[in-house]
């Protein structure tokens, strides 16, 4: 029969986008993969045909933002049957929600192993209280976590504190394939966006690529564009969300119309990373970012916060500004300076395409690969050891009735 595995995540696109390598590994393992996820949530791509194109087994599990609701009931009874019904021998879930109800109801269910990627604690240095409200809940949760993974420092010295069932381990990111996006910057066969990047005439560009959420932050970019008050700065923002129309309309307030461009949803962000000069990160809360390791891997010079995840991906003054501040002014001051220096953005850009090596797919691919044959080995020998257990415990009961 057959081995099979879930990966569960809230919305649909996420295992295409960030986890192909673990779909790989194990399909190569001979697992026949499944995949759970809210497909009606599209935020990695325009539709779900990535996932079908990577054999994934899909069912629709209706996940909600809140955890706390009628909508994750539902969500949590459809795992529980899915999980009756397939009679997995992996679960791995990503992100906080799903973390939770997936281990839920893989403990309901008696399914083994259980694997959980934490892509970012809510909880961190510095977060709100409302933040860490979660602490005590992924504390928690740990008891019923086989492999408990983190991407970043921060998060996996806390996580080896918590009273995990198996081990916790630190991974470097999700993966990037650095000389696959040179070959595609070389080659920039988008004609689109040669066509766009040609009407780029500001004498400094500045790039950002995420979604446009709150935590983001890209509000406080537009407030330093107006305080620098230099038309020769263009600001380019890639990607889609909820604060569009308000970001919007915070441009025309500032006037900033012929500075600031939309860009959209993009899938030819490399060649976009190619033209700019610096790229902006102005989030306020990450696990590791992707967009900030593919801009370093394009060789550009990042001006970001020292938040986690960032502060352990650029290195202050050696592959851009790191920034302790979070006021519009130490920001404007950044980018001024990286603006007025070019040599200064050459040097940067070098150093950071040699560092994030680090975080080469290469490098997570052989992580992946030994966490799950770790993790699934120590499996078989606990079911070995159970079935020791009960067997010298039915012996024993026997001794007792004779």
């Amino acid at each position: 029969m057959k081995k099979k595995a879930l990966l569960v995540t809230r919305v649909s696109g996420f295992v295409p986008q960030f986890e192909t390598d673990a779909v790989h590994i194990l399909q190569d393992m001979g697992y026949e993969v499944h995949y759970a996820a809210n497909f009606d949530q599209i935020v990695y791509g325009k539709d779900n045909n990535r996932a079908v194109e990577l054999g994934l087994i899909c069912h629709p599990i209706p996940f909600a933002r809140k955890l706390f609701c009628k909508e994750n009931r539902k969500a949590y009874r459809m795992l529980k049957e899915l999980m009756k019904k397939e009679q997995f021998d992996l679960v791995h879930c990503h992100m906080p929600l799903t973390g939770v109800l997936a281990r839920m109801a893989a403990k309901k269910t008696k399914t083994a192993t259980v694997i959980y990627t934490g892509h970012g604690f809510h909880f961190y240095s510095g977060a709100s209280v409302k933040h860490w409200i979660f602490y005590p809940i992924e504390r928690f949760m740990a008891r019923y976590t086989d492999g408990l993974v983190t991407i970043n420092e921060e998060d996996y010295q806390r996580a080896k504190k918590f009273p995990v069932r198996g081990k916790v381990y630190r991974i470097h990111g999700v993966g990037i394939d650095c000389e696959q996006l040179l070959k595609k910057a070389e080659q920039n066969v988008d004609q689109a966006s040669k066509t766009e990047q040609s009407s780029w005439k500001e004498k400094v560009t500045l790039l950002t690529v995420g979604e446009l959420a709150p935590g983001k932050n890209h509000k406080v970019v537009l407030d330093a564009l107006a305080k620098l008050s230099d038309p020769d700065i263009g600001y380019y923002i890639c990607g889609e969300g909820q604060c569009m129309e308000a970001l919007r309309q915070r441009v025309r307030e500032l006037k900033l119309e012929k500075q600031v461009h939309f860009l959209g949803y993009r899938t030819d962000v490399v060649s976009l990373l190619k033209k700019a000069d610096i790229f902006v990160f102005p989030s306020l809360r990450e696990g590791m970012p992707v967009a900030v390791m593919e801009a370093m891997a394009l060789a550009c010079p990042v001006v970001a916060y020292d938040i986690r995840g960032c502060r352990e991906l650029i290195v202050d003054q050696k592959g851009g500004i790191l920034l302790q501040d979070k006021s519009i002014e130490a920001l404007t001051q950044a980018i001024q300076e990286l603006a007025n220096d070019p040599s200064e953005r050459k040097r940067f850009g070098v150093f950071n395409q040699e560092k994030v090596k680090e975080y080469s797919d290469t490098v997570v691919k052989e992580e992946r690969k030994r966490i799950y044959k770790e993790v699934l080995r120590e499996a078989v020998r606990q079911d070995r050891r159970n079935i020791f257990r009960s067997t010298l415990k039915g012996r024993k009961e026997g001794q007792k009735t004779e």
